[in-house]
């Protein structure tokens, strides 16, 4: 999963304060988490935290974009939290990017900004 969220274009990683350790609580104690795969390869991955409604990743591995994986993921991801009882998610991301057009699209609506980011919320039906 590292791999992947290192190869993004957009929304990069540029500080290693999140290193591959930080995904295991993020799973195992107050998330869950998803991946799609093509050939034995992870290519995308999503967490969310089953705690707070935060969506702390969703990214494709530049190769394998626009073949689906990101709103597979992102349909399984929200299922699965609202299945769960939650019934706000919540996220942020860059202003002006193609994961802001993503989640746009999705029914996701902009609850604000900060610093460069624009805040999301999804609320369940």
């Amino acid at each position: 999963m590292h791999r992947v969220r290192l190869a993004v274009r957009e929304n990069r990683l540029t500080s290693t304060r999140i290193g591959e350790a930080h995904y295991v609580p993020e799973i195992s104690v107050t998330g869950r988490g998803w991946v799609a795969e093509q050939g034995g390869q992870i290519v995308g991955f999503a967490i969310g935290n089953l705690d707070t409604g935060n969506i702390w990743a969703l990214f494709v591995d530049p190769e394998a974009e626009g073949q689906g994986h990101g709103g597979r993921l992102h349909d399984t991801m929200v299922g699965s939290m609202f299945g769960a009882g939650l019934v706000r998610l919540h996220l942020g991301t860059a202003q002006g990017t193609r994961a802001e057009r993503f989640y746009l699209a999705r029914g996701w609506r902009v609850t604000g900004t900060d610093g460069g980011d624009v805040l999301m919320e999804l609320c369940a039906a």
